[in-house]
């Protein structure tokens, strides 16, 4: 996995393609609070991060338009965890 639970990312929201006409990608910056998709199967390039920001929204975006900003420390993490899908 390239994130973990905790850590600091960047990058742009995901809007799926039908919603596109009403909403646009944001920046964001925020801490990993789910890695995946939670569907067993999802390729990579189509695998999901979800992070929450300072405000505590949360933003879910693409792995691949993601970095790093940050690693969590060892055994850190930014509320429980959740691995399974929405």
């Amino acid at each position: 996995m390239p994130f973990r639970i905790g850590d600091r990312v960047r990058g742009l929201s995901y809007v799926h393609p039908e919603r596109l006409r009403w909403e646009r990608p944001e920046p964001f910056e925020g801490v990993v609070v789910q890695v995946g998709s939670g569907w067993a199967g999802v390729d990579a390039d189509q695998a999901y991060v979800w992070s929450r920001l300072e405000d505590h929204t949360e933003r879910k975006s693409l792995i691949t338009e993601t970095e790093l900003v940050q690693r969590a420390e060892e055994g850190a993490h930014d509320g429980p965890h959740r691995h399974q899908g929405r």
